[in-house]
């Protein structure tokens, strides 16, 4: 049976708790927004590892003149310097680098520059609001292929080889994803560059990596996917493994000489270019990222090793998927556990212990499910969140 849906027709949207009906605003609301408004002193519901500070990335080597720098307009394409450190990371050249405010916007303007009316988006869900809701905005259709929890959240390529057509311009994942942190393999990618070969001739695979780098203890990221084919744009930033999401920088790899000037000149009429000032702090915290990456691996693995004790403890009550990198997970209530009014209860008892999470709803998954953010909190105050979210368990089940 097939499942997908054709998300921007269809009227009860499973990313968005108000229907389309309620909403008349090009891009759906989502209240994944509620997170820059409300900060729980128990958040586990941040997806980042802990933010850095000004004067952290002060103290870095590169910045000891930046008082001079001056605040005039930046290069459309991003600043030399910040692309050179985007290069050695992703091990491309610098000029396949056009930096971003954030890879949200990267894949709007990706999508708004690759589509025309009538053209189609292949999408693995769940995923990060902005990632689908950037493609109904910028007016795409957009084929939902559903990932399981039950698998795991491998890559279904069975399903979206079903969804792939002659209209297909754009197929977008992300690895590891949002909500999950589950990693796509080398080969999963291979196998379905063959099928877009085959089925979607003129498609475009994006990827995004903004989790790429966020692993645990020894543990190296893999290979950036950035220069395995020139049909992959990638898209990452500094926001999540390197804790500067203020920033606001991020970035696209894109080999295809065409399509980079088209992306050039659709961020130049759109924000003209980068800070000059951000792209200077960004391109100083990733020349420096090893060492940064080294101590914040460490962070994640302890957090990382926390959270399995607890799920362990937790194991008749809720179920989850260990993932691969990032400071996240998924998470769900057992069936057998928890009826559809206890999952009620369970989201209502929340503020009151002061505790945040991210609901899967937001993702395009159940309510039943949520997304656990591990690497946000200080070690220390870890612990007493997972407790305090075994006591609304409790609290649940008491009623």
């Amino acid at each position: 049976m097939n499942v997908q849906k054709d998300l921007s027709e269809h009227s009860e949207d499973r990313f968005s708790q108000k229907g389309s009906s309620e909403w008349k605003g090009r891009f759906p609301r989502n209240e994944i927004i509620s997170l820059l408004d409300v900060n729980r002193p128990l958040n586990l519901a941040e997806s980042t590892s802990q933010d850095l500070t000004l004067g952290e990335l002060l103290e870095l080597p590169g910045l000891e003149h930046i008082r001079d720098l001056k605040l005039g307009y930046g290069r459309s394409a991003g600043s030399v310097a910040l692309r050179e450190a985007i290069a050695e990371a992703c091990k491309v050249p610098a000029e396949q680098i056009i930096t971003t405010q954030g890879t949200a916007l990267g894949l709007f303007l990706l999508a708004f520059e690759v589509c025309r009316s009538g053209d189609e988006a292949v999408l693995a869900t769940p995923c990060f609001p902005p990632s689908r809701d950037c493609l109904v905005g910028a007016g795409v259709i957009v084929r939902e292929v559903k990932l399981s929890f039950e698998t795991g959240y491998r890559l279904d390529l069975e399903q979206i080889g079903e969804e792939l057509s002659a209209n297909t311009r754009l197929v977008s994942i992300a690895s590891p994803q949002n909500p999950s942190g589950v990693q796509a393999t080398r080969s999963e990618i291979e196998r379905l560059l063959a099928l877009m070969e085959t089925r979607s001739p003129e498609a475009i695979l994006f990827v995004d990596e903004t989790y790429r780098e966020a692993t645990y203890g020894g543990n190296p990221a893999v290979e950036s996917f950035a220069g395995l084919d020139a049909r992959i744009v990638t898209g990452a930033s500094v926001s999540k493994a390197l804790g500067a999401p203020g920033l606001r920088t991020g970035w696209l790899t894109v080999a295809d000489a065409d399509l980079r000037s088209r992306l050039t000149i659709a961020k130049m009429n759109t924000v003209i270019s980068g800070s000059v000032l951000d792209e200077a702090l960004a391109a100083a915290l990733l020349r420096s990222r090893e060492g940064i990456l080294e101590q914040r691996r460490k962070l994640l693995a302890a957090a990382l090793e926390e959270l399995s004790h607890w799920c362990e403890r937790e194991r008749g009550r809720i179920e989850w998927v260990r993932p691969d990198a990032g400071a996240l997970c998924c998470v769900r209530l057992r069936r057998e556990a928890f009826d559809d009014a206890a999952v009620s209860r369970f989201w209502e008892l929340l503020p009151e212990h002061d505790l945040q999470l991210a609901s899967g709803i937001w993702f395009g998954e159940s309510e039943r499910a949520f997304r656990l953010g591990f690497g946000y909190l200080p070690l220390a105050r870890l612990a007493p969140a997972l407790a305090a979210l075994s006591t609304v368990l409790d609290a649940v089940l008491a009623n």
